[in-house]
Formats: structure tokens, sequence, C-alpha cells
């Protein structure tokens, strides 16, 4: 028994050593700044072997909600799109992918509601219960983005009070502590992953973890909810992932493409998967 005790203090021990020296990485990182605009920064980071035992590269906008500046939707019902597509469209400073969709027919398969009018309802699981990523939503209202947890009703997303509400999920962090999350392969396995946070001081935060090239490994749902903690996020959201993830800011090289989205397995700023629906952040004149 002795032994077995000092084999499990040794292992805890050893986890505890782990998460202080990723959690180093991620505040000691040295951080690419750029400025955007007034209030909007873009911060990336490369990690060689010393974030999760991987290499990872991590993007994040992080806005300031001023008056100058609000957070908005956009989608299409059936036609698909490239992230940056939809930016420039929409004559947007950034967009970030947004929830899960119907690639072979479009349309978003969890609900979406733009200025006050539905455009897609919630595709259920056949037994009748909801998927992990219609849980929790992006509600915007005046422009302004929040993140709610589902109340465990049916019509809850019909009651939430705002123009802009798009259901997606799983919740990662709320109040500032982890959610819950199970030992489902969606959650445990690495992959590129698009977050949206928000924080102290009316900031949100686009965040894109790239993945699937030896570059970047990407990151389990465990391991994503890390960061966005070790980054002082107080609400944070899992999007859409995989070879959907992109972030895109106009200006920026690479036709404002800054992540390096997977699908077209290289490591590069070409491989974007056109996706049914987005968040942008706009000037409020547009």
């Amino acid at each position: 028994m002795k032994s077995l005790f000092s084999v499990a203090c040794l292992l805890i021990g050893l986890g505890s050593a782990f998460a202080q020296t990723d959690s180093s990485a991620v505040v000691n990182a040295e951080w690419l700044s750029r400025k955007i605009s007034k209030g909007v920064i873009l911060k990336q980071a490369a990690f060689h072997q010393n974030l999760f035992e991987s290499n990872q590269f991590v993007s994040i906008l992080e806005i300031k909600q001023k008056r100058r500046y609000k957070i908005d939707l956009a989608y299409e019902d059936s036609l698909l799109r490239t992230t940056s597509e939809f930016g420039e469209i929409h004559k947007a400073l950034a967009a970030i992918n947004g929830t899960f969709f119907n690639i072979a027919r479009g349309g978003s398969v969890d609900y979406l509601r733009s200025d006050g009018k539905v455009i897609n309802e919630n595709r259920l699981n056949k037994d009748g219960s909801r998927a992990v990523h219609q849980k929790a939503a992006i509600a915007i209202r005046r422009g302004k983005l929040s993140l709610m947890e589902w109340n465990g009703s049916d019509a809850w997303e019909s009651s939430i009070k705002a123009e802009d509400v798009m259901l997606s999920g799983p919740l990662l962090l709320r109040r500032g502590s982890f959610s819950v999350l199970d030992s489902a392969v969606f959650n445990i396995a690495r992959h590129p992953r698009s977050l949206i946070a928000t924080g102290k001081g009316k900031k949100i935060y686009f965040i894109v973890v790239d993945g699937r090239r030896e570059n970047a490994a990407g990151m389990s749902l465990f391991e994503a909810r890390k960061i966005m903690k070790w980054l002082g996020v107080i609400d944070g959201i899992n999007l859409d992932g995989g070879g959907s993830s992109a972030l895109w800011v106009a200006g920026q090289p690479f036709n404002g493409v800054v992540s390096y989205p997977s699908d077209n397995k290289k490591w590069d700023h070409e491989g974007q998967r056109k996706v049914a629906n987005v968040i942008l952040l706009k000037n409020q004149k547009l």
C-alpha cells in the first residue's frame, strides 16, 4: 500500500508540474502582437514542444467592446462561403467561423437567429435530445456579445433576449470555472479549435488553435479551456472546429487569413473550408 501511495503521489506531482510548465509557456510566450485598430489587437504565438508536450500555434484577436465596434452574425441558408468571403462581403474588421452546419446542404444544424428572425432550428438527436453543441449560446444584443448556458428547458433559445442568437458548444468556462466535460472522443481528441470568450474590461476574444499538421497538433477541449483560463477568460465557448477553423482580419497579409486552416492539408493560409455562418467584428457605422 505504501508503494502504491508513493506512485500516486509521484503521478500527481508530475501532473501538477506539467500544468505549471504549460501555464508558464502560455503566459510567458513571445506573443507577436499587432494593433489592428483602436482597442483591437491580434496576438499569435508558436509553441515548440513546450505546450502539452506538443507543437502548437495559437491566434487570438483581443477586442475591447467600445462604442465604435459591434459584433454581428452572417450566414447563408444553403450556399457555403469561406470565413474570409463572409468578412469581405460584410465589410467587417474581422471574422471567425461560427457554429456547426450541414456540409452537403448548407444551413446551421443549431438554432440561429439573426436580426430577430429565426433562420435555423435545432436538428436534434434521433432520440429527441440535444446535441452537446446545442447547450450553450452566443447572444448579441445591440452589438454586444455575451455567452449563455442552457437552462434545461425546450424553449430556452426562444426566450433569449437578443437580436442575434447562435447556439454552439460545449461551454468550456463559466464565470471563470471549468464547465463539465465528458470523455467523448470529440472532447478528448486533438483537433483545430475555434473559440469565443469574454473577459474582464468588456473584452472579447476570437481564438483559433491550429492543428492536424506537424507545426500544430491541435488541442482537446480539456486543453483548449486551460488556455483560456490561463489567459484570464471568464466565459468561453467552443465553435465548429476541425477543417472549419479560420480567423480572418481585414488588411492583413495572405488576404487577411491569419490562422493556418487545415482543410487543404498544407501548412499555409489557403486551406479554408466553406462554412454556413460566421461571427463578425464590424464598425458601428456599417
